[in-house]
């Protein structure tokens, strides 16, 4: 019935396995009370969580500048600027081959076997433990000791996040809903987490901004976004333990009939 609003050949061309139900259940809108007693809940833990990943996530991306500036240039000063162009570009490269890229496989490996709220939770926690290890002591020992130990602690938030709720906040929604309203929720969804975005980058602005005007941040503002940041993960862990449905082995059929039951 879904397929027959996007099809130019007509339904009744098409062998079907078993025959049209001749009085089908009747459908409701995304606005209504019956879709929010049905779905609200998966919308929103699948929103919510989102919105919290992408604030952690967008403010490690930005972070980044003020690590391989300071990294670099402490480790071997810098001639010219294509010098620098290179130096950061293999940085961004080594960073992405030793955390993110792994996170992804690890995944792969994992989702099927101890399942996506799982590998959310797990995600959540390390990455909270991390950001903690890095936030806590940022202002009276990191702040002036940007090492290969807080390069490190730093890749492990990457690791995490994608072997964690970077990945798994993608497939979820896509596994949850009823077709016709699959789509839909997945793009809630994200366009919930993009509001968690704009929120890291603000905060990261604000966290980083420089009272004294020297190439450092202020260590104040750093050490409470980044206790913030691992507050936040907690908090998508409480969520997604207490409100995320698990969709390991569960087929896309299944959710047309618990929606149809």
């Amino acid at each position: 019935m879904d397929m027959k609003k996007v099809l130019d050949v007509p339904m009744s061309q098409i062998a079907e396995d078993s025959p049209l139900p001749s009085n089908p259940p009747p459908t409701y809108p995304i606005l209504s009370k019956r879709f929010f007693r049905r779905h609200g809940r998966d919308v929103f833990s699948c929103a919510t969580s989102w919105f919290l990943v992408d604030i952690v996530f967008y403010s490690s991306n930005l972070f980044q500048s003020q690590i391989y500036h300071r990294f670099i240039k402490d480790h071997d000063p810098i001639k010219n600027g294509h010098q620098l162009a290179f130096r950061v570009a293999r940085f961004q490269a080594i960073l992405a081959i030793c955390s993110t890229i792994p996170g992804y496989w690890v995944t792969i490996y994992f989702i099927d076997r101890i399942g996506r709220v799982r590998i959310q939770m797990i995600g959540f926690f390390f990455m909270a433990m991390v950001y903690f290890a890095i936030g806590i002591p940022y202002k009276f020992y990191w702040h002036n000791h940007i090492n290969d130990g807080f390069l490190v602690l730093y890749g492990f938030t990457f690791f995490f996040s994608n072997f964690g709720p970077n990945t798994t906040t993608f497939i979820v929604p896509a596994e949850l809903f009823p077709a016709r309203f699959r789509s839909t929720c997945h793009g809630i969804s994200g366009a919930v987490g993009k509001v968690g975005a704009i929120i890291g980058t603000v905060g990261f602005i604000w966290a980083s901004r420089n009272q004294k005007k020297d190439s450092k941040p202020n260590p104040e503002r750093m050490t409470v976004a980044l206790v913030l940041l691992g507050v936040v993960c907690l908090v998508g862990l409480l969520v997604t333990y207490f409100f995320t449905r698990e969709t390991m082995g569960r087929s896309l059929e299944d959710n047309e009939n618990e929606d149809d039951d």
